[in-house]
């Protein structure tokens, strides 16, 4: 059996710029909902789609010179992508910032999470 390469660290941009991350998850809600009706088994009987949604976490490392202003964001383009070669580059488009907060811990490492929403997501 061939040893599997598995994607690792990836790359975030804002608009074009790379930001260092130590963290990035992703939330994609689907937007079925469930269709409840009344009728004899007691139960559901199907679903509708709705709006999907995308919402990003983000930790990242506080830059001493050139820090972004986070809590400005809005209408930008997030794309992540593997350090290495291979996978696919993900896009993100028309995000904003939700919320901001800062993380200051004993390793005296300084960090900002945030959470951004976005209203797209295309796999390049």
């Amino acid at each position: 059996m061939a040893l599997k390469e598995y994607l690792g660290a990836v790359i975030l941009e804002i608009d074009g710029q790379e930001y260092e991350v130590v963290d990035f998850n992703e939330q994609h809600e689907t937007g079925r909902k469930v269709v409840k009706t009344m009728n004899r088994t007691g139960r559901a009987m199907g679903y509708h789609q709705g709006v999907k949604t995308w919402e990003l976490s983000i930790t990242a490392a506080i830059p001493k010179d050139d820090a972004l202003d986070w809590a400005s964001v809005e209408g930008a383009k997030l794309t992540i992508y593997p350090v290495t070669e291979g996978g696919k580059r993900e896009s993100y488009h028309d995000c904003a910032v939700v919320s901001v907060g800062g993380k200051y811990t004993v390793d005296n490492e300084a960090r900002i999470d945030a959470k951004l929403l976005a209203l797209n997501k295309v796999e390049e």
